[in-house]
């Protein structure tokens, strides 16, 4: 239960003194400012979540991204982009859901404006009144303490002169005396009347005051509340985005569960394969060894080729040990 309360702490000593509603005013200024401040945020949050809700669809639809995987990686990276869209569709509605909720504290906000605005304009009606009666009041008593001061000063020259001056004089000093009494009686008739107006001014003042008291305190205790619940509303809302941004973030792991390394090892061997035999070792091969193992090569028309024969083993006439002779040629034997 709350204790304090403005019609019980905004109010002066001083009668024509606004010192507490001016402060109340100012209260419920600076409380409308700030709503126009939280409004504000949400447009540019919203702006923010819009931009990067695209920027993450650009992302999505024109970046490579795996886009040469095979198999269970490819649909996973499949998912991952298709999340990734869907994540930027979220901050987008996000951001549509923000500018709503601006629009509605735009409208409170003003909504409380011209509620307030009618309370404000009779306030500042009684206050002119009010015024305006205090200055006449002090006016007339001004006037009052004046014609009390010549009546005052009209006696004592009668006292002073009642032995001195003629009977002519005399009657002049008791017509002065009798019209400042005179004076003084319309002066204090019109004091009284000026104070009596100012009181039923003064009361009628004080029970406006109190009642847009009242009405300024349950509009701020209203803003507060709209207030309080508004940001409660949004982080709700950050919140709620954050939940299902996970959500599909979920399905791309789900995806990633289902990534096989050995079905996408042999999707890929089946798919690119290109044979199961190596090639033969390498070995070394001696040149003359092959020359000499190697199988001529025969013509398919011989060639006749003239070569001479292998010498036949020479041999000695008996009786002839210097030399001997060989179809016709002769070895010399030393």
């Amino acid at each position: 239960m709350r204790e304090a309360r403005f019609r019980d702490h905004f109010w002066s000593t001083d009668l024509t003194s606004t010192v507490g509603y001016d402060s109340i005013i100012q209260h419920l200024n600076d409380g409308r400012k700030n709503c126009k401040e939280f409004e504000d945020f949400l447009k540019e949050r919203a702006i923010i979540e819009e931009k990067y809700g695209k920027e993450l669809i650009n992302l999505s639809k024109k970046k490579p991204c795996g886009q040469m995987e095979l198999n269970t990686l490819k649909r996973s990276l499949d998912v991952f982009k298709q999340q990734v869209d869907n994540v930027g569709q979220g901050h987008i509605q996000l951001a549509q859901t923000l500018r709503e909720e601006a629009k509605k504290m735009e409208d409170f906000r003003e909504k409380q404006k011209l509620h307030r605005k009618k309370i404000e304009l009779i306030m500042e009606a009684i206050h002119k009144n009010r015024n305006l009666q205090y200055k006449k009041t002090m006016e007339a008593k001004r006037l009052y303490e004046q014609r009390c001061r010549d009546k005052d000063e009209a006696e004592q020259a009668v006292h002073r002169n009642a032995n001195l001056v003629t009977q002519k004089q005399q009657e002049k000093l008791f017509l002065k005396l009798a019209q400042t009494k005179s004076a003084l009686e319309d002066s204090d008739r019109s004091y009284q009347q000026s104070v009596t107006t100012l009181e039923k001014i003064r009361e009628e003042w004080q029970k406006e005051h109190i009642k847009a008291c009242e009405f300024f305190e349950t509009q701020e205790c209203e803003r507060i509340n709209y207030f309080r619940n508004a940001l409660w509303l949004h982080v709700n809302q950050l919140s709620q985005d954050c939940v299902q941004n996970d959500e599909k973030y979920e399905e791309i792991r789900k995806s990633l569960e289902m990534c096989s390394i050995e079905k996408d090892i042999d999707f890929f061997v089946n798919l690119r394969k290109t044979g199961n035999l190596a090639p033969a070792p390498v070995v070394y091969e001696n040149y003359y060894n092959t020359q000499r193992n190697a199988t001529p090569v025969r013509s398919p028309v011989p060639v006749p080729i003239s070569r001479r024969g292998p010498l036949p083993t020479p041999t000695s006439a008996p009786g002839e040990p210097d030399y001997a002779t060989v179809d016709g040629y002769s070895l010399i034997h030393h």
